[in-house]
């Protein structure tokens, strides 16, 4: 069965934290440069580069720094409207480190970030359920998963129900960081739920080897078939994407590049342009290709987010 959406709209689910990056020195001090990250939010922002109504959800503080994050996403054209804004708590900070090889390394403080309690509040989760009906799909990732605790992830996975029962699409990204977790069982169990709920997954090949040992790409597949996902985008790094749709899986391989510069974001972007294609009536491999085809293009440029100069438009793509 084909995936129908309700309408061409989508919702992200996470957490955006504030970044320091070290750009240069001074004294034999850092020079930090202030910006912003995460994975779901990269994925909104580029989705919405491309003409998509890409709403964010998630909680920030009543802070300064809270209110400069909500400037640069509208500024970006993603809509704000599901921020939560809890009184007295902040945005998670994470600092970036860069060796002379340029590989890149992360400290974090984010324990205490308002993001991991959005789902804390009964009332707030039944009205963030209205709001989110109103959507065509709604896409989430193995970072999301990883902010809550048993209890609010328990609230999420009854919205995540009555959305799947009005008919909103679950999009769901295995992104697995073993940091995030106390245990890799608690993460099996939470990536499982998901497969369990979502119509379509987006996962990394090697995020599910390091979690489920998966022993080949086809039994990966064969693994998210049976718990029911509809259509499955393996994404395979510079070899490509395996998709798995309507009983047929086809190989669509990765735009040719020269070597990369960053990698950052690359399945962000890869997500938001395969999301984009497909809210706007294009099969899974057209889509596949324009997630190739952005994702090459992000990875030949610093930082997570490219300059708007040198984003592609969803024609180009398609």
């Amino acid at each position: 069965m084909s995936i129908r959406f309700l309408n061409s709209r989508m919702a992200a689910i996470g957490e955006c934290m504030l970044e320091l990056s070290e750009c240069a020195s001074h004294q034999d001090q850092p020079v930090l440069q202030l910006g912003y990250g995460g994975d779901t939010l990269n994925t909104a922002l580029y989705a919405a580069r491309l003409g998509v109504t890409a709403h964010y959800v998630t909680a920030l503080g009543d802070d300064p720094r809270s209110a400069w994050l909500i400037d640069q996403w509208q500024q970006e054209g993603i809509d704000t409207q599901s921020v939560y804004t809890l009184a007295g708590r902040q945005p998670g900070l994470y600092w970036i480190t860069t060796d002379e090889q340029g590989e890149r390394s992360f400290a974090y403080w984010r324990g205490e970030s308002a993001a991991r309690e959005l789902f804390m509040d009964e009332a707030r989760v039944a009205a963030l359920a209205e709001q989110l009906a109103t959507v065509g799909l709604v896409y989430f990732s193995g970072i999301t998963l990883s902010l809550y605790q048993p209890s609010n992830l328990h609230r999420f996975w009854h919205m995540l129900e009555i959305l799947r029962d009005r008919g909103v699409i679950l999009v769901f990204d295995g992104n697995y960081r073993p940091k995030g977790w106390q245990h890799p069982g608690d993460a099996r169990a939470a990536f499982s739920q998901a497969y369990q709920l979502c119509h379509m997954a987006l996962p990394t090949h090697d995020d599910e080897i390091m979690l489920f040992d998966d022993t080949s790409e086809q039994a990966t597949l064969d693994r998210l078939a049976a718990k029911g996902v509809q259509e499955v985008v393996l994404k395979r790094g510079p070899r490509g994407c395996l998709v798995l749709a309507e009983g047929s899986c086809t190989e669509v391989l990765a735009t040719p590049c020269q070597k990369p510069t960053d990698t950052t974001a690359a399945g962000d972007s890869f997500n938001a342009a395969y999301l984009a294609a497909r809210l706007t009536g294009n099969d899974p491999i057209v889509a596949a290709r324009a997630g190739n085809t952005l994702a090459g293009t992000v990875i030949q440029h610093r930082g997570a987010i490219i300059p708007p100069g040198v984003m592609p438009s969803i024609d180009g793509l398609t």
